[in-house]
């Protein structure tokens, strides 16, 4: 049986795990046939601790937002149950495991880390792979692959999560088409032999984009967060 892809971001108070920083947002969206599904895993968390100056500024989540959040903790079981016997696609993967590790490590003693549970596929390595000596940070990749379609003012979970599918699409899709057209080709009795040539063009990576709803509440975050700005 095929394992479900399931790609993940998350947003934190700061950078370093190791000095009792915190994850504030998690997201995670769901792949199938080389598309985005509906299925996703979302929510916003209160930290309960301070958020670093730098890290409000990336994500725009302030302790204001998130006081009336859940905690870890109360939603631990739900993202277990959502991610279990996946491949986990994340970019930078040891901060994002890291962190959430750590969160489940807080949440309870008996819950595993999610390499006990799930293969990680780390999109920052495949793409140094790929591009060598290049910048290969999810904006960097989104450009060069010419994803569009996001508001970046503000990172987000869902919605990196969302870019990251689009970029991990890109990634992989090139080698795996040639693989299977070549494959087709090769098993065809009745092809010919000599150069084989390839119309990549009948083959176009599909455009996806974030629902609606998920572009609604992005807006909604960013006009309330403006808005704050403005008053301050």
């Amino acid at each position: 049986m095929t394992k479900k892809l399931i790609v993940l971001d998350t947003e934190t108070t700061g950078l370093e795990v190791e000095q009792g920083h915190r994850i504030v947002e998690v997201g995670a969206v769901a792949l199938a046939d080389r598309k985005r599904t509906d299925l996703h895993f979302h929510s916003y968390l209160n930290p309960q601790r301070s958020i670093d100056e730098e890290a409000e500024k990336l994500h725009g989540l302030s302790m204001e937002r998130l006081s009336s959040e859940p905690e870890f903790s109360e939603i631990a079981e739900s993202f277990l149950e959502f991610v279990e016997g996946s491949i986990l696609v994340i970019h930078n993967a040891a901060f994002d495991l890291g962190f959430l590790n750590a969160e489940l490590k807080r949440a309870s003693s008996q819950y595993p880390t999610l390499e006990e549970i799930c293969d990680v596929e780390d999109t920052l390595l495949m793409a140094r792979n790929k591009f060598p000596g290049q910048r290969n940070s999810l904006d960097a990749l989104a450009n060069r692959f010419e994803v569009t379609g996001y508001d970046r003012s503000f990172h987000g979970a869902l919605l990196d999560a969302n870019i990251l599918a689009d970029v991990y699409i890109h990634l992989t899709g090139g080698q795996s088409k040639f693989e299977f057209m070549t494959s087709n080709a090769s098993s065809n009795s009745n092809s010919q032999s000599g150069d084989l040539k390839i119309d990549f063009k009948k083959f176009p990576i599909p455009k996806i984009m974030v629902s609606q709803e998920d572009i609604l509440n992005h807006e909604q975050r960013i006009l309330e967060i403006n808005s704050k700005r403005e008053s301050s």
